[in-house]
């Protein structure tokens, strides 16, 4: 794994993604052959992580992303954010 990828994935995880979480569930057939049953996909939210933020922000590596949002991409994207700190409060 080289820096930029690393730097990728702090990225992506300082914004916030979301991810699909797949759970199946096996049981056996009347060969005794397992054979899947259940298969369940559900979207999962992963808020910003703000350790990861900060530390991109103080290496200096988010600064030209921000700089060239544009007023109405700021707005929205402080928009997003706070609807999902909301969220969160909401779930606890």
């Amino acid at each position: 794994m080289d820096e930029d990828e690393i730097l990728q994935m702090l990225k992506k995880k300082a914004l916030g993604f979301v991810s699909d979480e797949i759970v199946e569930e096996y049981c056996q057939d009347k060969n005794g052959e397992q054979v899947l049953c259940k298969r369940k996909v559900t979207k999962k939210v992963n808020p910003p992580d703000f350790s990861a933020l900060k530390f991109l922000l103080e290496r200096g590596e988010l600064d030209d992303d921000i700089s060239k949002m544009t007023d109405e991409q700021l707005l929205r994207e402080k928009e997003r954010l706070l609807q999902l700190l909301k969220e969160k409060e909401n779930k606890k």
